[in-house]
């Protein structure tokens, strides 16, 4: 809210209205593709905020290409896998 000055209800609620919605979309979309098939193997699952910069990537003019932007999204989803595993592998060391 801190970028759209507000000042009457209508406004505000247009733009809760829009956000929820596009929330919404980026859920199911994130929900659908977890049942189309399944994550990689050493991957997480697409995200609702992943869904959104891939979405944003292909409909905003960027200096890479597709397939950059693919191989990027499959790296992170992997780093995102590590830093995940050994998480709870500390936590698991941790706790007695």
């Amino acid at each position: 809210m801190a970028e759209h000055q507000v000042r009457r209800w209508t406004s505000w609620y247009r733009w809760a209205t829009l956000a929820m919605l596009a929330a919404a979309a980026l859920t199911i979309a994130a929900a659908l593709e977890s049942l189309r098939a399944p994550a990689p193997a050493g991957q997480i699952p697409l995200t609702r905020n992943e869904i959104a910069r891939l979405f944003a990537s292909l409909t905003i003019k960027h200096p890479h290409d597709h397939s950059h932007r693919i191989r990027w999204s499959n790296w992170r989803r992997h780093h995102q896998h590590r830093a995940k595993t050994c998480h709870y592998q500390r936590q698991s060391t941790q706790d007695p």
